[in-house]
């Protein structure tokens, strides 16, 4: 058998606007030239850290080791950026046969019939009941996780040693260890421009849902307009705004940092005790020797203890006008077989979303894993929530980070959702 070989190499701005409309950097994992006897899939994502395509390249190439006649073209663009682009490309035709999608992409593709059904796989029955909730839809599944993200409170352990304070279990715990650093001319919490508030609101304000199990009739609800969004999202983004107005958060700064970026450059250096951002990023910390110990805590944010804000991740789906539809399928079927489900989501810091999956190895990431266990939980982006919510919180978050009143975002939060609603 020929041998394979993996090119890694990086786009140049110009050929990506052609494919995609932007100027930003991607990267691409191919292969050198196939027979005219082997059938080629192409792969599209936003996973381009050289840790993650790691991975990628091994369940690629451990998939065509089994499947000789297979050839698979991986591509990822960097940031936020991807997601119009996956958009333009299904739109003019030209999309890739597997890819990555979130939530909200994932509704306009729906919509459009753009997203095989991947019920038929031998994998769905090794989902856990929760995940599966996730994924089915009206008898049908348009993707499949491989990993549960979730969000946390990073903490220098060394500095709050060195300060005599302890980690939070609790909102007033929390408080307290902030005043204290105010008081100190510190800013306790570093926070970027996108997740880091969106998800102490929609934790706060959704869990007593979540505990009360009514998370389906209430997302159902909202999805028909007959909630407001802002209803239950209020006190978690009135929480956050009394963190900026308290000197918890530089709003200023937050306005202008980049999540899995400028925030963690930020962290390890070692002034703030707190960051709170996804603990995907804690093997990148790690990576980056901050110079202290450190850990991710669940969200502090309750009277009474902690949550955490979990997500599907990582949804793989199926192009339905792929041209090698039963290939793609049986790729995506191997991706998330239980051996490279685990090898991807522990290098992620993350859960596994199957049934007995073993929680992530990551030292740091280890005191989030009670709360997981214990249901103390909350779906950032409910796949029964008919509303683009990652994009409408970001937008909420920004705003409140540029000094809005609260009331203008909230409203303008219900305006926009009310324009989702309508289209």
């Amino acid at each position: 058998m020929k041998k394979r070989i993996f090119i890694l190499s990086v786009l140049l701005a110009l050929v990506l606007s052609v494919f995609t409309g932007c100027g930003r950097k991607g990267s691409v994992v191919t292969l050198e030239e196939p027979d005219q006897q082997t059938v080629t899939i192409t792969f599209f994502g936003y996973k381009y850290e050289p840790e993650n395509v790691k991975v990628i390249e091994e369940i690629l190439s451990d998939f065509m080791a089994e499947n000789p006649g297979v050839r698979i073209s991986y591509e990822s663009i960097k940031g936020n950026v991807y997601h119009d682009a996956l958009q333009k490309r299904m739109a003019s035709g030209n999309g890739s046969d597997v890819f990555l999608a979130n939530h909200d992409g994932l509704l306009a593709l729906e919509q459009q019939g753009m997203v095989a059904d991947l019920s038929s796989l031998s994998t769905i029955s090794s989902f856990t009941d929760q995940m599966r909730g996730q994924m089915e839809q009206d008898g049908a599944i348009y993707w499949v996780p491989t990993t549960v993200s979730a969000f946390g409170l990073y903490c220098n352990l060394d500095l709050l040693k060195e300060h005599k304070q302890n980690v939070p279990s609790n909102l007033g715990e929390w408080e307290a260890v902030c005043d204290y650093f105010v008081s100190q001319g510190i800013t306790p919490i570093i926070a970027n421009n996108d997740i880091s508030l969106k998800t102490l609101a929609i934790g706060a304000g959704f869990y007593e849902v979540y505990q009360e199990n009514k998370q389906a009739e209430v997302m159902e609800r909202l999805s028909q307009g007959e909630a407001a969004l802002s209803e239950y999202l209020r006190p978690g983004f009135t929480l956050a705004e009394e963190f900026i107005q308290r000197g918890y958060i530089d709003g200023e700064t937050a306005l202008n940092t980049e999540k899995n970026s400028e925030d963690l450059q930020e962290f390890i250096k070692g002034d703030s005790p707190f960051m709170l951002t996804g603990a995907w990023s804690a093997g990148r910390v790690e990576a980056m020797e901050p110079g202290f110990a450190f850990e991710v805590a669940p969200l502090p944010v309750l009277e009474d203890g902690s949550l955490l804000v979990i997500n599907p991740d990582t949804k793989l789906s199926v192009n339905t006008d792929s041209e090698h539809l039963d290939v793609a399928m049986k790729f995506v079927e191997y991706f998330t077989g239980e051996e490279n489900i685990r090898k991807f989501a522990d290098q992620q810091s993350s859960f596994s979303p199957l049934q007995d999956g073993n929680p992530s190895t990551v030292q740091e990431v280890q005191p989030l894993i009670s709360d997981y266990v214990n249901g103390r939980t909350v779906i950032g982006t409910d796949a029964s929530l008919d509303l683009p919510i990652w994009d409408l919180t970001a937008e909420a978050s920004k705003k409140l980070l540029a000094g809005e009143p609260l009331n203008d975002v909230m409203e303008e939060l219900d305006r926009q959702a009310e324009e989702v609603r309508l289209r």
